[in-house]
C-alpha cells in the first residue's frame, strides 16, 4: 500500500510525519480521543496505520490495525466530521480487510460504542457480526462508562 488512489482520495501508510494531523483530527472527531502518544506507540509496536487523504493532501481519515495471533484487531477508525457520509469509512474498512487478508489472518475484530449508530450501521452492512459485549469499556460523560460491542468479520473460504 504505497499510495493507492481512490477517485479523489488516496491511501498510504501512517508515519510519524502524519501524527500531528492525525491527533488533531482525533481530537476533533471524538469526545474521548486517543493521544498523539497512543498513535506513536502503535506505530512503534509494529501496528499498521493507514491514512486517507484528499488529493489536495488534507487528511480525511485513518485507521490503526493490530495483528493478534490469527486475526487483526481494528483499534481505531476515524473519518473527519466533514467527510463522514462520503464513503471514506467504507474505503478505510475495505483497506483494513485487504491488509488483513494480505497477512493471511482469519478475520477482523473490533469494539464499537453501542451509541455510535453510524459506525454500527457501517460495520453491520459490511458483514461484521456482534459476538460479545465488554462492560464499562469506554469512558462516557453521561453515566461514567459505556459498554463496547465486540464485532468480528470472518473471511469466507472462497474469499471476500
Amino acid at each position: 500500500m504505497s499510495g493507492v488512489l481512490l477517485a479523489d482520495r488516496y491511501l498510504s501508510p501512517m508515519t510519524d510525519a502524519d501524527l500531528d494531523e492525525v491527533a488533531a483530527v482525533e481530537h476533533e472527531a471524538y469526545e474521548f480521543p486517543w493521544s498523539r502518544g497512543n498513535f506513536e506507540d502503535s506505530l512503534r509496536n509494529g501496528y499498521f496505520g493507514i491514512c486517507m487523504r484528499h488529493v489536495t493532501g488534507v487528511l480525511v481519515g485513518y485507521c490503526v490495525l493490530m495483528p493478534v495471533v490469527d486475526e487483526m484487531h481494528l483499534l481505531n477508525l476515524c473519518v473527519t466530521p466533514q467527510a463522514q457520509g462520503t464513503g471514506a469509512g467504507l474505503a478505510l474498512l475495505r483497506e483494513a480487510v485487504r491488509v488483513t487478508r494480505g497477512k493471511q489472518l482469519a478475520g477482523l475484530l473490533l469494539e464499537v460504542r453501542p451509541s455510535n449508530i453510524r459506525a454500527l450501521r457501517l460495520y453491520e452492512q459490511f458483514g461484521f457480526a456482534t459476538i460479545g459485549r465488554r462492560k464499562n469499556y469506554y469512558p462516557a460523560r453521561r453515566h461514567g462508562r459505556e459498554d463496547a460491542l465486540v464485532m468480528r468479520y470472518t473471511f469466507s473460504k472462497e474469499g471476500d
